[in-house]
């Protein structure tokens, strides 16, 4: 999936930072910020013809001549404000590689999200000088401002939801936009990251999610859990140390911190697997095919839950017991929809232990006429005629009292109101 060399390039770049660490590494050096972009809901883009279309687009920034790739909804609709994904690629990558899925093909591209977003998103794939991401003189950040204003000028964005993700160097990139212009996005994601790209201010709480293997050799995972602990800090967490998977057993666990500030979530996903973003449960091998990963629906079930302009006020994975009474039987499930377009829509259940822990769950429903389930995450789905039935993932089965857990899905057709139903042995 990824360019065989990686490990070795990414450890002769933390080498190189270490030197200009040394040295006096200046970010943002009297660069215009960010600090004016996206102050309202939508973009100057918004209701006019769009000047930005898909494909690989040139910008003067710092003086040099960067480019990137842009990929617009084929829907494209001037009057709706439309989220931003910018993902950044690997030392030794490519913005096509991120743009193109590189050997594990579309299923993977911009790290498997493109595919789940259907049309709800622009997607940024930016080429770093050199194919790496040293920030150094705070130009990479600068060059990250003049996307922002470029494509706000030019396509209809919904300033409110702008989001960053990389791996290796691209997460060292990702980190650093985490710490200087958490004022101008909502929310970020790190495949097994690094303190690569330096981190200006750091001390504002933006949403957070960490994903990193305990068998990293190329950047171990300690470093990624300091990293993720600046922002339990910034975003009011309560601070735990949030339980990882064994080692040997290949598999993973995803941990949503309680007591963040609200549309502030710090999310924590460690596997049993080396340096790499498609982490695949049963498999160690760097290379596995993205479109098995767990990491693409968690990561994207992460970013839908953040909507538009106010924070989530529903709660996320393996909440704290809610104020209002258990329900009665051993759990329960309720759907929402949390997107629709034509021909397409995201659901959502959430499982609701009763008044004991529960070890397992099992949620049934009907579909309505004429859809189907094309993709399902954070579950097992089996299926059979309009019958549905979802059974928990290895690492959601197991509720306390009153506490739950959710599992999404994409579907073709026109969304209803089910009523699921859950059960437990």
């Amino acid at each position: 999936m990824l360019l065989k060399r990686r490990s070795a390039l990414v450890a002769a770049a933390v080498a190189a930072v270490t030197v200009i660490a040394a040295g006096g590494m200046i970010l943002n050096g009297g660069h215009a910020s960010a600090d004016t972009v996206g102050t309202q809901a939508t973009s100057a883009g918004c209701g006019k013809a769009p000047t930005l279309t898909s494909g690989t687009r040139t910008i003067q920034s710092g003086g040099q001549n960067r480019s990137y790739i842009l990929r617009v909804p084929d829907s494209y609709n001037s009057n709706h404000p439309y989220r931003v994904m910018f993902s950044f690629h690997w030392w030794g990558g490519t913005a096509e590689q991120v743009d193109n899925g590189s050997t594990s093909g579309p299923a993977w591209s911009y790290y498997g999200l493109r595919p789940l977003a259907n049309n709800t998103t622009i997607f940024v794939a930016p080429q770093g000088i050199g194919n790496a991401w040293p920030n150094s003189g705070g130009r990479d950040l600068t060059f990250v401002d003049d996307m922002v204003r470029q494509i706000g000028a030019g396509l209809c964005v919904d300033t409110t939801q702008l989001f960053a993700s990389g791996f290796s160097y691209g997460a060292g990139m990702t980190y650093a936009i985490a710490c200087a212009r958490a004022n101008v996005f909502r929310g970020v994601v790190l495949y097994a990251g690094g303190v690569l790209s330096g981190c200006e201010g750091g001390t504002q709480p933006i949403a957070y999610f960490g994903i990193h293997g305990l068998r990293d050799t190329t950047l171990s995972i300690a470093g990624g859990r300091s990293m993720r602990d600046r922002f339990v800090r910034n975003n009011g967490c309560t601070p735990q140390n949030p339980r990882e998977p064994a080692q040997g057993s290949l598999t993973h666990v995803v941990t949503y911190y309680t007591g963040c500030r609200p549309g502030y979530p710090v999310v924590w996903g460690a596997f049993d697997g080396p340096h790499a973003p498609n982490a695949v449960d049963g498999s160690a091998d760097p290379y596995a095919p993205g479109a098995r990963s767990w990491t693409q629906r968690e990561v994207w079930n992460f970013i839908t839950q953040l909507g538009s302009n106010t924070p989530p006020t529903t709660p996320p994975p393996t909440t704290p017991p809610p104020t209002t009474p258990p329900p009665g039987g051993a759990c329960s499930a309720s759907y929402r929809t949390v997107n629709s377009w034509q021909g397409g829509f995201q659901g959502e259940v959430t499982v609701q232990a009763g008044s004991s822990a529960i070890t397992s769950w099992t949620v049934q429903w009907a579909l309505g006429s004429g859809q189907s389930i094309t993709q399902l995450w954070s579950g097992t789905l089996t299926s059979s005629g309009s019958s549905v039935t979802v059974r928990n993932a290895p690492y959601n089965g197991a509720l306390p009292a009153s506490g739950s857990t959710t599992f999404g899905f994409i579907a073709n057709g026109t969304p209803s109101s089910p009523a699921p139903t859950c059960t437990s042995p």
